[in-house]
């Protein structure tokens, strides 16, 4: 069994508007044993707002990541677990957060994971969630279920450090043990382009009108998890379909 990981399993923060909330996400992270911290376009950062929020856990904004896009903050992790706060018109699998915590521990072990939270007023859109393998959601009163940013990130971040100290390092969900290291967010997103590029030359696929067609094939290969060599397979497959296309025109 792989041991527990926790400095593979980074926070990502999208678009995060008030700086505070950046420096206690931070604090919610050290309080927990993490320590690797993502911005995608953070509004303002670095800042003194951040530092003063993050108390005694400034390391962790002084090795903070910036990117530009979620993408390319998870394009090398095998693992991406969205926090969404509302049910979405085509459902993504989802978990609990005692769930997230424990797959999230599982997984830390084999490859890189990211536990990605949106932004304060509107969470993360409907396309950044694609690019995420699991949602998951904290319960909360539906009458006022938005949760302040940092407090969502210390819930999450709590069931992570809860899944450690009760030893529970495996995940009973996983059905099955990779001979091959899964495919990374990057490799899935190269795929997603390649595989659409195909499906148009066969006019099976319609961008003008499109029926929601990648975004359910987004969620079956996200549910199946690709390996790498089952990705090579399929790319193999489609490069071979668009030769053939060629080789009858």
């Amino acid at each position: 069994m792989n041991e527990p990981d926790l400095g593979n399993i980074s926070v990502v923060l999208v678009n995060t508007s008030h700086p505070g909330n950046i420096g206690a996400s931070a604090r919610a992270m050290k309080n927990m044993g993490l320590s690797k911290l993502a911005l995608v376009g953070p509004k303002e950062f670095p800042s003194g707002v951040a530092i003063g929020r993050a108390a005694s856990a400034v390391e962790i904004l002084s090795r903070a990541r910036v990117v530009d896009s979620l993408a390319e903050a998870v394009a090398d992790c095998g693992l991406v677990i969205g926090a969404s706060a509302r049910s979405r018109r085509i459902t993504w699998p989802l978990l609990t957060p005692a769930e997230c915590g424990r797959r999230a521990v599982a997984e830390a072990g084999k490859h890189p994971v990211a536990l990605v939270f949106g932004r304060e007023d509107t969470g993360l859109s409907n396309e950044e969630l694609q690019l995420c393998h699991y949602h998951v959601r904290i319960p909360a009163n539906p009458e006022y279920p938005s949760l302040n940013l940092a407090a969502a990130v210390m819930v999450v971040c709590y069931e992570l450090r809860r899944a450690v100290e009760a030893g529970e390092t495996g995940d009973e969900t996983l059905e099955r043990q990779w001979d091959q290291p899964l495919a990374t967010a990057d490799d899935l997103e190269r795929f997603y382009g390649h595989l659409e590029q195909v499906l148009v030359a066969l006019d099976f696929h319609d961008p003008e009108n499109p029926r929601q067609l990648m975004q359910r094939l987004r969620r079956l290969f996200g549910r199946i998890r690709i390996d790498t060599m089952e990705m090579n397979i399929l790319r193999g497959m489609l490069g071979h379909i668009e030769q053939e296309l060629k080789n009858k025109r």
